[in-house]
């Protein structure tokens, strides 16, 4: 498997000095390093509908472009200043999804997707904000990078309806990266690519819910569920002499009781586990077109040489608390004991071999799972 060359840094030392503090460039991070996808694979995953992508070209200074695919061709954008952008593309390449790997020292909970850039020379997308972080790998190709801090004087830009951009900035990381470089670069920090040649770049960015999309998602389970559908309990009334106030105490014991279901630790573990591992974009999902049934899947046992692959880019994790649960895909099993150390495996979403599936399926629960999961497409018999 693929690892990073910290050189003089530890993943733990990346961790309490750069993580959303400060950006960040190693050379040579992958030594000899080679592309999962070419530039001509990631033009016909641009021309499939139900991959998301987008072409953004600069036609003159300060005049932008963006078309949004599929695309048919792309000989109209010329041989240089156009970047194409496939949002997801791990979701389509299991080798691009193996690029995830060296970045395991972070939960899966907070990885979303690996998004792959192509750029003729000049290529970009301009000087911008993310509000997440961000690594950037070197693939192919040269391209130079401007990376400033947080600076609330910058002014915020709209060259074109669908792209955001911000005025220049400072940069504290100004260098070319070659292939195998790999950029860190945190929340809120400006910054600007420019292609120098053709070049690829794997931006593996990081999920990071803000509140609104967590209360709306929460309250879209309770109304699901039909739960918090009780009413304030007011049973310890006192008589006020200030009727038009809405007292401190009334207004702790409001927030209290919206507390309460915040606080049913089974219903937002369920809530939760459900919200982060929803896929934001369209997954190659693989349901059989007969159901796998416990005597299909010992037949298939039978022979060697099969392995048992998860999806690429499907999202999975294990709550342990207050009843192991595992979630995929935004679904959810009920675990027990026997079922967890399959569950472990099948959360780690890595090929399993059969040897590796006899030593569990003989037990029915873990059969039961399984079956389930194969049953649902998000597995699938290789």
């Amino acid at each position: 498997m693929m690892q990073i060359n910290w050189q003089d840094l530890t993943p733990e030392q990346f961790l309490k000095e750069y993580w959303q503090k400060k950006p960040l460039l190693i050379k040579n991070a992958f030594p000899g390093f080679t592309d999962p996808v070419s530039a001509d694979e990631l033009a016909g995953f641009a021309m499939e509908e139900e991959i998301e992508s987008r072409i953004i070209s600069q036609q003159k200074k300060d005049h932008w472009q963006v078309d949004h695919g599929p695309f048919a061709a792309f000989d109209q954008y010329g041989e240089q200043d156009w970047t194409l952008l496939v949002q997801a593309t791990n979701n389509w390449s299991p080798d691009t999804h193996a690029l995830l790997g060296p970045f395991r020292f972070i939960p899966n909970w907070r990885i979303d997707d690996v998004m792959v850039s192509f750029s003729t020379p000049g290529g970009g997308v301009g000087p911008h904000l993310d509000q997440y972080d961000v690594f950037i790998l070197q693939g192919q190709g040269k391209r130079r990078w401007q990376v400033g801090l947080p600076d609330s004087s910058l002014n915020q830009l709209l060259p074109h309806p669908d792209l955001k951009q911000v005025s220049d900035f400072a940069p504290v990381i100004d260098e070319i990266t070659e292939p195998g470089d790999l950029l860190y670069i945190p929340p809120n920090h400006p910054h600007n690519g420019v292609a120098i040649d053709n070049s690829l770049n794997y931006s593996v960015g990081f999920q990071a819910p803000n509140n609104q999309e967590l209360w709306s998602a929460f309250a879209d389970k309770l109304l699901d569920l039909d739960a918090g559908s009780q009413r304030l309990d007011d049973n310890a009334r006192e008589m006020t002499k200030s009727p038009e106030q809405l007292e401190s105490r009334d207004i702790a014991k409001i927030k209290a009781f919206m507390r309460e279901q915040l606080n049913d630790e089974q219903l937002f573990n369920d809530f939760i586990g459900g919200f982060l591992t929803q896929c934001h974009h369209a997954l190659e999902i693989l349901v059989p077109v007969t159901p796998i049934s416990l005597e299909k899947l010992e037949d298939i046992l039978s022979e060697e040489d099969i392995r048992f692959m998860p999806v690429s880019g499907i999202k999975s994790l294990i709550i342990s608390t207050p009843s192991p649960c595992l979630y995929i895909n935004g679904e959810a099993w009920q675990l027990e004991e026997k079922t967890l150390a399959l569950a472990t495996k099948l959360a780690q979403s890595l090929p399993l071999t059969t040897s590796e599936i006899k030593s569990f399926t003989s037990c029915l629960p873990n059969a039961q799972l399984l079956t389930s999961v194969l049953n649902k497409g998000y597995w699938f018999i290789e």
